[in-house]
């Protein structure tokens, strides 16, 4: 091949190689996850809320959009791994971004509910998503993963955008 061509040939798949890696990093990260068990402590959920949201807010504010945290002062400490929730609410913040518009409000509540249980909510009642593309969606995968891996429950939707975290409390 020339040299011409070799450029052309390179420019024309980096976007794939840039796929690649993409989907090769959170194949990595997912089997982290799996393979690695959480060191959980008790903690309140109220600082690491605040401290996602605070990370966060530039963001929203730079695109129009709006970031509310509310958390009951009712929720009790839960039993957790630093890490993997900040990971996983930042990916869920993330995505929630992503499927925002202008003057749209994202609301990040955690209240207690009646099974000795926190639940921490992340939505937008005005966002309406039919799909979301793929990194968005392994995002999700590995938001999933990490809750879980600390015996939490997650779930979501997209028709209003809403993702549910629940952990139970410490005893």
């Amino acid at each position: 091949m020339s040299l011409i061509e070799l450029r052309k040939l390179a420019t024309s798949s980096a976007m794939e190689v840039e796929r690649v890696c993409t989907f090769f990093n959170f194949l990595q990260q997912l089997v982290v996850i799996e393979s690695v068990k959480p060191q959980l402590l008790e903690m309140p959920i109220q600082p690491l809320i605040a401290y996602v949201t605070d990370g966060f807010n530039l963001l929203f504010e730079r695109d129009g959009m709006f970031l509310r945290s509310m958390v009951a002062d009712s929720c009790q400490p839960l039993l957790i791994n630093r890490a993997r929730t900040l990971q996983a609410l930042s990916s869920v913040l993330l995505i929630a971004h992503g499927v925002s518009h202008a003057q749209d409000t994202v609301e990040l509540t955690a209240s207690s509910s009646s099974s000795n249980a926190v639940k921490v909510v992340v939505r937008n009642v005005k966002s309406y998503v039919d799909a979301m593309n793929e990194e968005a969606s392994l995002s999700m995968v590995l938001a999933d993963a990490n809750i879980r891996s600390q015996r939490g429950s997650f779930s979501w939707t997209l028709q209003p955008f809403s993702v549910q975290i629940q952990f139970d409390e410490a005893f």
